[in-house]
């Protein structure tokens, strides 16, 4: 059975099964969960199970005798097991299976993640003890979690091969929901699912039409130039609407079981949860959402206009954990090169394919480009003029990620090249001709000093027109 099949018909199963988790007491929910999610694994991975296994133990041993450290060794210990998981046919070990390798990814942002939560909780737990109040920190954990804990979040069912990931604390919150059965599942389900059969279709039309395969043969690079630059715009489009079907898919599952649903008011984030602390009036109706669990924007994918929001926009949980775990910690000052270094990561995560690092790598060039024009002409512009400059800036944001995906479907440095070489490198020329005409203009230096001011202010009305969106 093809792999596609295969996730089809787990995240088709995960949407029924999870009305049922909504009458199940909490250690029930957490028995079940555990168990549908270690039987999908041995099922999927077979014996490629036992590297899963063993990097949860390891996080485990990390975090109940490093302290302070955990986080950074829990981090080197999960992405160095990443490493000989993906070297292990090198060790005359059998190579791992797709399944393996997708939940391995998951499993190394959980595992970091929940280092990190733990580490929180003990900081906190001390200054709570040396200043007698309480801690303001939100959503943090209030017990130290044991070996069972830690093992059925990270084999938790949900979202276990596909994503979204979801702190430890989501985990535990999702456990202990007082009244399960009253918090919104049908409507919110359909609503995400109601395109999916769209994204279906259009992924299956274009794949056949415009395979991937023929950019790697003698007579596409005697094709004319224009249709070669338009495959690249066609293969991106068949990437996105595969991964828009899969992650709705994803999301419905978590919704229908009740994983993620917080009141409007805490004001929750993909990946993060809520980030603000509130109890609930029971005196007035609540509202509720699934922005905790919510991995994909579809419309703000495609209509965002920088570059830098739409990677906020896609596999928007993992971006959450880059932005906290990777990004903050990155040895430069430069807000590019911060993006730079995160992209790195990111790169890794996602595999050794140059592919991915070509891909990856180009972006900080990208936003590079983007901010010295927005420094030196769209600041100078009237409405009308940065009207204008936006739809370009969005034209040309849109024919970056097509530029970029082709990396990344293409794997290997060769095929990447070759492609690029055969469009004359055309969003390479562009991005370093907009930072030399940048500079030239004066936005050069100023770029440099707005990187951190412009990422926090994005962020804002990013986060504005999210609310508004759903």
């Amino acid at each position: 059975m093809p792999d596609e099949l295969v996730y089809l018909a787990f995240l088709a199963a995960c949407i029924p099964v999870g009305f049922l988790f909504r009458h199940l007491s909490p250690s029930s929910k957490q028995g079940l969960a555990f168990l549908l999610g270690l039987l999908t694994t041995l099922a999927s991975c077979q014996i490629h199970t036992l590297h899963s296994l063993v990097t949860v133990i390891g996080t485990w041993i990390i975090i109940k005798s490093s302290g302070r450290l955990a986080p950074a060794l829990s981090l080197s210990w999960t992405f160095l097991y990443l490493l000989f998981f993906r070297l292990s046919t090198w060790f005359d070990l059998p190579k791992p299976t797709p399944f393996a390798n997708a939940i391995q990814l998951i499993l190394t942002l959980k595992m970091v993640s929940l280092a990190n939560e733990v580490h929180s909780f003990h900081v906190e737990k001390k200054k709570d003890v040396s200043s007698f109040s309480k801690s303001s920190v939100v959503g943090g954990l209030s017990q130290e979690p044991s070996l069972y804990d830690v093992l059925s979040y990270s084999y938790c069912y949900m979202g276990i091969m596909t994503g979204p990931f979801f702190r430890f604390q989501t985990f535990m919150d999702w456990l202990r929901q007082p009244n399960p059965q009253a918090l919104p599942g049908w409507e919110p389900c359909v609503q995400r699912l109601k395109l999916v059969p769209v994204y279906g279709a259009l992924f299956l039309g274009f794949n056949y039409y415009f395979p991937l395969s023929y950019v790697r043969t003698e007579d596409f690079l005697e094709e004319n130039i224009f249709f070669r630059m338009f495959y690249m715009v066609a293969v991106f489009f068949v990437f996105r609407m595969r991964f828009f079907a899969a992650w709705c898919g994803a999301e419905a599952g978590c919704i229908t079981a009740g994983l993620g649903c917080y009141a409007e008011k805490t004001l929750s984030k993909p990946g993060g949860g809520p980030t603000v602390n509130y109890s609930p009036d029971p005196n007035t109706e609540e509202k509720y959402d699934f922005k905790t669990i919510q991995n994909i924007d579809c419309y703000n994918t495609d209509f965002c206009v920088k570059v830098r929001h739409g990677m906020r926009y896609w596999n928007m949980t993992v971006q959450w954990w880059l932005h906290h775990y990777i990004y903050p910690n990155a040895p430069f000052k430069s807000y590019t090169l911060r993006a730079g270094w995160t992209m790195l990561i990111s790169a890794y995560w996602h595999g050794l394919h140059p592919g991915y690092y070509l891909s990856f790598l180009t972006i900080p060039l990208c936003i590079a480009a983007e901010s010295a024009m927005e420094a030196s002409v769209r600041s100078k512009l009237g409405p009308g003029g940065q009207n204008i400059f936006d739809w370009v800036h969005w034209f040309l944001k849109m024919r970056a990620y097509d530029y970029m995906c082709m990396g990344f479907v293409l794997l290997s440095a060769s095929d990447t090249v070759n492609y690029w070489m055969s469009i004359y490198f055309i969003i390479h020329i562009i991005a370093v001709s907009c930072i030399v005409v940048g500079r030239a203009l004066g936005g050069g230096k100023r770029e440099g000093r707005r990187g951190d001011r412009e990422q926090k202010k994005d962020g804002e009305k990013t986060e504005k027109n999210e609310n508004k969106g759903d």
